[in-house]
């Protein structure tokens, strides 16, 4: 990443933000709930970490919301880079990005302003854990049980999906080794092999957590699995790419035929039974 040279003036931290924040969002009538998640709620919080931000507010205050974090923003010394997605967002609530000028640009902040009527807001605390709470005016944050059965129902439709699909598209990568194209033979490599080999080993071992991709492998797969997904991923030459693709294939299939949705089911209820009762606070 590029280094401007001003590292020294970037003298805002986690705390200072999340400070402003709260002080402006806590004062509006219509901020109903504010928090924070991902590494917050993992515990999992360092120098590299961005900052997952939720903000509910009534239905028809999103865009005054965004009016007021603006605010905060400019307060805070601006944003170099900023970015709203597009509505409709595959969530269906507003996001945006900003990487703050005053601070590291690995504190960038990802914030999500919900509809206090959205169903869906991220509180399955077996999923995301429990988020660390900078108020809650109504009782928002709440954990929203898994149906552990339609849950599992869902891993097994995108199981039967992978099985159907994984084997017709393993000739683009091979056609294009045929072909001496490595560019866009490791690409074919990387979605149509590892990502769904990665999949079905997190349905096996993390089901919860079965379509994160590669967020927390390290931390959630065994260590001689996360070990040997490493050498897939080091491909030096084109002779080496045929071997670990024709690897990656069977350890697929391995895995796939080895999962066991009777000890999923079990695996999912013990895990929906162990989150802590309420949401933590600062």
């Amino acid at each position: 990443m590029h280094d401007d040279g001003h590292m020294a003036k970037r003298t805002l931290g986690r705390k200072k933000v999340i400070d402003a924040m709260v002080a402006e969002f806590e004062r509006i009538d219509r901020s109903l709930a504010f928090w924070e998640a991902g590494a917050a709620s993992f515990d999992r919080v360092d120098e590299w970490s961005d900052m997952d931000l939720y903000l509910v507010v009534d239905d028809d205050a999103v865009e005054d919301a965004f009016r007021s974090l603006d605010g905060v923003i400019e307060g805070l010394g601006g944003a170099s880079t900023s970015f709203r997605l597009p509505e409709p967002t595959w969530h269906g609530h507003s996001q945006a990005f900003y990487q703050l000028r005053r601070a590291s640009p690995y504190l960038y902040v990802d914030i999500v302003i919900m509809k206090r009527s959205a169903k869906d807001k991220f509180l399955q605390f077996a999923i995301h854990e429990r988020p660390r709470v900078h108020f809650d005016k109504v009782g928002i944050v709440r954990d929203d049980p898994i149906d552990v059965d339609a849950f599992v129902e869902r891993v097994e439709k995108r199981v039967r999906l992978l099985k159907a699909t994984f084997g017709l598209f393993q000739t683009d990568t091979l056609k294009e080794i045929n072909r001496g194209n490595y560019v866009e033979a490791f690409m074919y490599y990387v979605g149509g092999t590892y990502r769904p080999l990665l999949e079905a080993l997190r349905m096996k071992y993390t089901p919860l957590h079965f379509n994160f991709g590669g967020r927390y492998a390290h931390y959630e797969l065994p260590p001689e699995v996360v070990k040997r997904l490493k050498g897939f991923l080091y491909v030096k030459d084109m002779r080496e790419l045929r071997r670990r693709h024709s690897e990656a294939g069977r350890w697929f299939s391995e895995t796939i035929d080895s999962i066991d949705f009777n000890e999923m089911r079990e695996l999912v209820r013990a895990s929906v039974k162990s989150p802590a009762k309420g949401a933590r606070s600062k």
